[in-house]
């Protein structure tokens, strides 16, 4: 692992003393509507530097912590298996050596590569899921692995009961089908956040926080390939994380930012902001 020269803010650590790892996954190859998630991570390198290290909102700064910016792994274009395939190489590196993943998309199935190394080290993994889509298609086009499909193919990997959905406002009729019989769905908010993480708390599981931005209302967050009315806002997002984050999380990643969509870069600016608040609560 070697020091990452154009980082995101206040992440230069080096690898060996890092207590965790930021790392971009640069792809979009499966995205059903707008195409432009594979610009995110870069983007928000870029931007960051429009933000102090410094939050508010927690007292804490980025300064005080060993954060390593592995920057972003080469991806081909295309089918999907081996960039899936390297994401779950890599994460399972940073896990291997102790340190926390934590992944900016990219399109939502990156989680899968991810999730297939951490079910492997944490069995009893499960998952909570913000978003605006359920994502539970058995597949899309007759394709299995999609943005579309992610969180059917996680199921598969971890079982019923072990996924926490919230914020959802779209999907065809099967996937709230499948949903209601596998799945635990809160949809349009978070109003059942509070008892999700009460009960997740007394059960000491593991954790692997995944939250697609387009869980914002596109009002606040426009830049995004498939906005749906309807979202959470920025205070709303930061609120729910913060009780998801008092539970044992051990990989985390936020993806779904496409740039190219709001010109006014605010919400790629929500998006770095947003990054820090995360990487500090996860920090314990």
């Amino acid at each position: 692992m070697n020091k990452n020269i154009h980082t995101f803010l206040g992440c230069d650590a080096n690898y060996e003393e890092s207590e965790m790892v930021l790392f971009g996954a640069p792809y979009d190859g499966t995205t059903s509507y707008r195409p432009g998630t594979r610009f995110a991570s870069a983007a928000i390198r870029n931007e960051s530097y429009g933000i102090e290290t410094f939050s508010p909102y927690q007292e804490k700064d980025l300064t005080d912590y060993q954060i390593f910016d592995g920057g972003d792994l080469e991806l081909p274009f295309g089918d999907p298996v081996r960039p899936l395939s390297l994401i779950e190489e890599f994460t399972a590196n940073v896990l291997k050596d102790g340190k926390f993943p934590l992944m900016i998309g990219g399109e939502h199935l990156v989680t899968l590569g991810a999730m297939r190394t951490v079910v492997k080290q944490y069995p009893d993994v499960h998952i909570i899921h913000f978003d605006a889509h359920a994502d539970l298609r058995e597949d899309y086009l007759g394709v299995k692995l999609s943005h579309a499909t992610v969180m059917r193919r996680c199921h598969e990997l971890v079982g019923d009961n072990k996924i926490y959905q919230f914020g959802i406002r779209s999907g065809d009729r099967e996937e709230f089908l499948f949903g209601n019989e596998h799945v635990t769905t809160c949809r349009f908010d978070f109003h059942t956040l509070d008892a999700v993480v009460e009960e997740l708390e007394r059960k000491q599981v593991p954790v692997y926080l995944t939250v697609d931005l387009d869980v914002l209302d596109p009002s606040v967050f426009p830049g995004t390939g498939t906005p749906e009315a309807g979202g959470a806002t920025f205070t709303q997002l930061f609120d729910a994380l913060q009780k998801v984050t008092r539970l044992k999380v051990v990989a985390a990643d936020m993806n779904e930012l496409s740039p190219i969509y709001d010109q006014s870069g605010a919400s790629t600016a929500l998006a770095c902001k947003l990054l820090r608040e995360m990487m500090l609560m996860l920090m314990k």
